[in-house]
């Protein structure tokens, strides 16, 4: 049999209607990466309809609707909104699901969260949590890509509530659009997030303001700035509404997390007083060495 002659195996699509509640950064991306393979048709939902008319726009949506009919008959509901909103979204949408329906969302919030969502689904659909490790300071449907989660972690945080083969078929789609999947319990995910993703979004908004706080005209001082404060603060550009609900959210553990900073701050306020020369060097030689481990 020739090259010409082979049969082409089709195959079919992990989901036949996937709904995308929040058509931004992350949603958006999600839905172009899966359009027209891993799921047959994507609906884009959206409470700004600037935000529909631009999803469809850039085809990153087949279609656009109104939360009960784009959620009726489809198998995977993704809610993609920030996580203050998420429990009522999921309220919102509960008494249209259709039977079998999986829901899921890309929240940096899990821990009590995730019961709080539980007890919103219906009998006979299912909630698996996920958080896709990836983004950028961007936001809105024009930042979205179909790359965005390639190489990158997500991290799954099941419950003993979670149908097995409804996790296994997130899986699957987070896999397909090229990330590493993980399982996590949720209440440990809040614990290290809270650490490695919430307070560098708190020192870096915190770093821009006291430099605006700092002088009568701070703004001016910041266009004296170099690459060192833009790399550090690039994450002071992301959405303000997102992470005000992810920081309130998740208060305990950042709360535990700026504790922890601000002891390494007055360490390090104290070198510099006494001019601990030695000590300063080992400190910053410890940060070094573990910051690139990061590459």
């Amino acid at each position: 049999m020739n090259d010409s002659t082979k049969r082409v195996e089709v195959r079919e699509p992990l989901f036949q209607r996937m709904t995308v509640i929040g058509v931004g950064l992350i949603g958006g991306s999600l839905a172009r990466a899966c359009r027209g393979g891993l799921a047959r048709r994507v609906v884009g939902l959206d409470a700004d309809p600037i935000n529909l008319n631009r999803a469809i726009g850039l085809g990153l949506v087949d279609e656009v609707g109104d939360l009960p009919v784009g959620v009726a008959g489809a198998d995977l509901v993704v809610v993609a909104v920030p996580v203050g909103a998420l429990a009522e979204v999921v309220r919102a949408a509960a008494p249209h699901l259709a039977p079998g329906c999986i829901v899921t969302d890309v929240g940096s919030v899990k821990g009590d969260l995730v019961a709080e969502v539980e007890r919103e689904m219906p009998p006979g659909r299912a909630y698996v949590p996920a958080h896709p490790i990836a983004g950028t300071e961007r936001s809105g449907p024009e930042a979205a890509s179909a790359e965005l989660f390639r190489g990158s972690l997500c991290v799954l945080t099941p419950t003993s509530r979670t149908p097995e083969a409804a996790l296994t078929k997130v899986m699957r789609l987070w896999e397909g659009v090229g990330s590493r999947v993980v399982r996590m319990d949720p209440f440990r995910h809040d614990q290290i997030f809270a650490l490695v993703s919430h307070l560098p979004h708190v020192v870096a908004y915190a770093l821009i303001g006291t430099v605006l706080n700092g002088a009568d005209d701070g703004e001016e001082v910041l266009r004296f700035s170099g690459g060192g404060l833009r790399d550090f603060t690039r994450i002071a550009a992301s959405h303000p509404v997102m992470w005000r609900d992810i920081l309130i959210r998740n208060r305990g553990e950042v709360l535990d997390s700026i504790a922890r900073f601000r002891k390494v701050l007055e360490r390090i306020e104290e070198m510099i007083r006494t001019q601990d020369t030695v000590r300063l060097v080992e400190e910053f030689q410890r940060a070094k060495e573990a910051r690139e481990q990061l590459r």
